[in-house]
């Protein structure tokens, strides 16, 4: 009997052995939910720009409330526009790789960290703010491993913290201590414009290369639940725009910020990064994007987001299939 053809392979095998979350049905379902929420209630979209795209685009826009209902022909379009895969560039070949739908797993480092611990000898240590020097020597410890894939921002350099462009300086102290990718997790939408000086100053200005070949991403959050802030939707538009690749990824947190059931939190996170990736397709069809996921179940006893918490990798394995369902490159918190 032939072997039928699955809507999507979302099959995770190690050893033989398939762990399959969803039916095709179930990520349906989801799916289905997901567009009821985008176009009954919508989602907040706090920037004038956006708003302006979402609405050019047919979209119903409330400018009292800022609420934008996206019809699934929108959302529809903005996925077929995406790329199912792209390249994430370093400094040279064997530092760049292709982020893409159903490809091979990568692996990075994870933050942003405000403090970092200090070895002081047998089981002694301090703690302490972390640096712009923390930064450069994390950077090349990471550039050393041949685990990772890229480098993401893992801490702060706290000694710029109120004296203005501390993500500017974060970001230069990273591209000039890794040959690896750089991917800026705490991006600032007022500032985007000096990172791509940056990328462009690599290329000795060229901006066509600087376009073609970007040495950086940027990831961005939403805010639960079912946000857009300004910051989110204007690191979005730019990133588009300067065909920077952009991680719209959510922290939801169940029973916090969303529903207690797991189900119910997977549809307020979907719907909150599908409406970021359809905003960067409006503003630049075709723009590189990652659909992302920190999501995690909220602890109301310490009134923290445990991102080490079995619910969270039961999470990040649905938004692994969800983002294979629209076909969409995906990053994923923890293990």
């Amino acid at each position: 009997m032939a072997q039928t053809t699955p809507i999507y392979p979302a099959n995770t095998t190690l050893n033989g052995v398939k762990f399959e979350l969803f039916s095709d049905d179930e990520v349906r379902r989801i799916d289905m939910a997901t567009r009821d929420v985008l176009e009954t209630f919508g989602v907040q979209v706090s920037d004038d720009e956006a708003r302006k795209l979402f609405k050019e685009a047919g979209c119903q826009v409330d400018e009292e409330t800022w609420v934008v209902k996206i019809p699934s022909f929108v959302l529809d379009r903005a996925l077929a526009t995406c790329p199912k895969k792209y390249y994430l560039y370093g400094r040279n070949e064997d530092r760049t790789f292709p982020m893409e739908w159903l490809g091979k797993v990568n692996y990075t480092c994870f933050g942003t960290g405000i403090q970092v611990c200090d070895y002081l000898g047998h089981g002694e240590f301090e703690t302490r703010d972390s640096t712009g020097k923390d930064v450069a020597n994390i950077a090349k410890l990471c550039d050393a491993l041949p685990g990772l894939s890229f480098f993401s921002l893992p801490v702060s350099a706290r000694e710029w913290a109120g004296k203005g462009c501390e993500d500017v300086h974060e970001a230069l102290i990273s591209l000039t201590n890794t040959s690896m990718h750089f991917h800026h997790i705490d991006p600032v939408a007022a500032n985007v414009k000096y990172y791509w000086e940056m990328v462009k100053a690599y290329y000795h200005g060229d901006e066509a290369e600087a376009r073609a070949k970007p040495i950086m991403s940027m990831l961005v959050c939403p805010t639960s639940p079912l946000e857009l802030s300004y910051n989110a939707c204007q690191c979005i538009i730019q990133g588009a725009r300067y065909g920077m690749p952009v991680n719209v990824l959510s922290m939801a947190m169940a029973g916090g910020s969303s529903s207690v059931y797991l189900a119910g939190t997977l549809v307020t996170h979907n719907a909150e990064i599908l409406s970021g990736i359809v905003l960067s397709q409006l503003a630049c069809p075709g723009a590189p994007i990652m659909y992302g996921s920190s999501t995690t179940c909220f602890d109301l006893k310490r009134g923290t987001a445990p991102v080490g918490s079995p619910e969270l990798g039961l999470i990040s394995a649905a938004v692994g299939k969800l983002g294979q369902y629209y076909k969409l490159p995906v990053f994923t918190a923890g293990m």
